[in-house]
């Protein structure tokens, strides 16, 4: 097997960048809303709370995520009043950028480009950020890991409890997650790979949690005056059943479809497929999208970016696109066994 490493150029290490700090930044947007004690004694009971302080709480902070030997510096304001939910964040450092939520629509701003790209967010979960799928459950976690309580700690100057989460299989990673004990706000996490190093790193450096925070604040900057800007807005329709194209012969242990759509970024060319699979905690997407016929043809294999591995094959006229915060083998095992439905 022939493993190929590549560097993604400067610009696509920042827009991934971007979208994974904004994913993770929210952790676990979308959980369902289980009952837990306010001070929990069990691993998944601390998973729990995490989820209920993301959505609920406002707080503004700076934090640092790490992905490679790439860092990037953000702040955030999170907001909760009785108009929604809002969230706003600034990448301090490089080229500017900042990307802004209200409820479900994203937008991401970027004047090196001069361009603003809008996403629902079920759209959004189409980049392998773990903790940004609204289907993510507490039972899938159960099943795919071991999660257990680990020493008590500090960061950000909070006292804080550190939560092991050990995957059961070779087919996902570890994490470890440390969670405001007053609050429940997840406040550093760490993404583990298959020899014990981090692969991905999320930190805030300073953090304020409740007082007042004025829904203006969320509004995007006056740098980011997007009136004369290239608006994308690719066209997505949900499809979670299967369109009657494609079959997947081989499945990954623990992994189970939670979205579907078709999705079209080019007015030229015809639509392509999106799946998502999720084993409760970690994310696996696939595309599959028609070959430009003028264009040069792609790189297949597999490559890593940053924390995320990639796998791409070429089937008849399509390029599928298998990726995911997973190891290689993960991707591997799921892309080969995509197959055209016989007419």
């Amino acid at each position: 097997m022939n493993l190929s490493i590549t560097v993604p150029s400067r610009r696509s290490q920042q827009r991934r960048l971007l979208f994974l700090a904004l994913a993770m930044l929210s952790a676990l947007w979308g959980m369902t809303r289980p009952a837990a004690a306010q001070m929990p004694d069990d691993g998944m009971q601390w998973l729990q709370r995490a989820a209920r302080a993301a959505q609920n709480l406002t707080y503004t902070g700076t934090f640092v995520y790490r992905s490679g030997t790439v860092a990037e510096t953000s702040r955030i304001t999170h907001l909760v009043d009785a108009a929604g939910e809002a969230e706003r964040i600034e990448v301090l450092d490089g080229s500017l950028r900042e990307v802004v939520r209200i409820d479900d629509e994203v937008k991401c701003y970027l004047p090196e480009n001069r361009t603003v790209v809008v996403e629902q967010r079920s759209a959004q979960r189409g980049f392998p950020a773990r903790q940004s799928i609204k289907s993510v459950n507490f039972g899938g976690i159960g099943e795919n890991y071991t999660v257990r309580k680990g020493a008590p700690g500090r960061v950000a100057g909070m006292e804080s409890q550190l939560i092991l989460i050990e995957p059961r299989d070779s087919l996902r990673y570890g994490q470890r997650w440390w969670i405001d004990i007053q609050s429940g706000l997840l406040v550093k996490a760490i993404l583990i790979g298959d020899q014990g190093e981090p692969l991905e790193t999320f930190t805030f450096s300073e953090l304020r949690i409740g007082g007042s925070v004025d829904r203006a604040s969320i509004k995007p900057s006056g740098r980011m005056n997007a009136s004369n800007w290239l608006v994308r807005k690719p066209y997505a329709v949900d499809s979670r059943q299967d369109d009657g194209m494609w079959q997947f012969r081989t499945s990954l242990p623990g992994f189970h479809k939670v979205s579907g759509m078709k999705r079209q970024t080019r007015a030229d060319v015809p639509p392509g497929s999106h799946w998502i699979f999720s084993d409760g905690l970690a994310a696996v997407s696939v595309f599959i999208d028609p070959l430009i016929v003028q264009a040069e043809k792609p790189e297949t294999g597999l490559f890593a970016m940053g924390a995320v591995n990639v796998y791409k094959r070429i089937l008849g006229d399509n390029l599928i696109v298998v990726m995911g915060d997973v190891p290689h083998a993960a991707l591997r095992q799921l892309g080969d066994g995509i197959e055209a439905r016989r007419k």
